[in-house]
């Protein structure tokens, strides 16, 4: 009778029995798994730690920066009581003083009477009687002065309006004015000066002469001569040139035939002197 075979005795065992239920790569899983778990917990160590140094550093500092502020404080609070106190005192009395001031700065103003203000119409004329207008405190009395004398009292108009007529002395005449409200006088105006003069300037021709007469080339006369100081002259209306010693020229182109040449002097009052000569251009 045969035998049976022993159950696996016809299978031969060769290499390490393998465990049931495990796989060959689980022994390296476990071990990577362990370095990411031990990596993760450095890191947060690393963290805890920064954070905790943190921490510390901005304690500190807001200990340091509490530290400054009650100094500060202090030093203010000193400060204030050393000096602010009296400050805000004698600030307070300044201040006073000023309202004070105030008052009577417009007390001084409300009685303050201005200097008359005089138009300046010319500073010359011709005319023995000029008038004089200007503006002052309304409904105040205005004393005009001439040449340091009074000449006459006028009241001033509600607009502050007034004006003198004048009868002026010959040569140079001085003007001014103040004014008087409620017994109180104004200093004087601004001092006006006003020439009266009626005399013609002189007005003297040295050439050409009368009748003279000019040829060929000569189409240009020299007009020459003299006058007084301060005295314009036009030869045929232009505007002759005067020296300093008051001589007058001027190059007036002639024309073919008769040439008549007026010359005028005139002063600053209006005064005029006039001459006429007559001359002759032959080509």
């Amino acid at each position: 009778m045969g035998s049976n075979p022993t159950p696996g005795s016809g299978k031969r065992r060769t290499g390490k029995e393998q465990v049931v239920g495990s796989s060959p790569t689980s022994g390296s899983h476990s071990v990577l798994s362990l370095i990411e778990v031990t990596r993760t917990e450095f890191y947060r160590s690393m963290n805890r730690n920064k954070y905790s140094r943190l921490s510390k550093r901005l304690e500190k500092q807001s200990q340091k920066n509490l530290i400054l502020s009650a100094l500060g404080i202090l030093v203010v609070i000193f400060l204030l009581v050393k000096f602010g106190i009296p400050l805000l005192v004698n600030f307070s009395v300044f201040i006073g003083s000023l309202g004070k001031a105030d008052e009577t700065v417009k007390t001084e103003t409300e009685s303050f009477v201005t200097a008359p203000i005089l138009d300046i119409p010319f500073t010359a004329t011709n005319s023995a009687q000029t008038r004089i207008t200007g503006q002052s405190t309304a409904e105040s009395t205005v004393s005009v002065y001439l040449n340091g004398s009074l000449f006459e009292k006028n009241e001033v108009e509600k607009d502050g309006i007034f004006s003198f007529l004048i009868t002026l002395n010959d040569g140079e005449n001085r003007i001014k004015a103040k004014a008087e409200k409620d017994n109180k006088e104004s200093d004087f105006s601004d001092e006006l000066i006003i020439i009266y003069q009626n005399k013609p300037p002189s007005l003297e021709i040295k050439s050409p002469t009368e009748g003279q007469k000019f040829e060929k080339d000569q189409n240009t006369v020299i007009v020459t001569g003299k006058t007084d100081s301060g005295t314009r002259v036009t030869v045929n209306s232009f505007w002759a040139q005067i020296d300093e010693e008051n001589n007058f020229s001027y190059n007036l182109t002639l024309h073919d035939g008769d040439n008549e040449i007026k010359i005028i002097a005139e002063d600053k009052a209006g005064n005029k002197t006039e001459k006429n000569i007559k001359v002759n251009y032959s080509p």
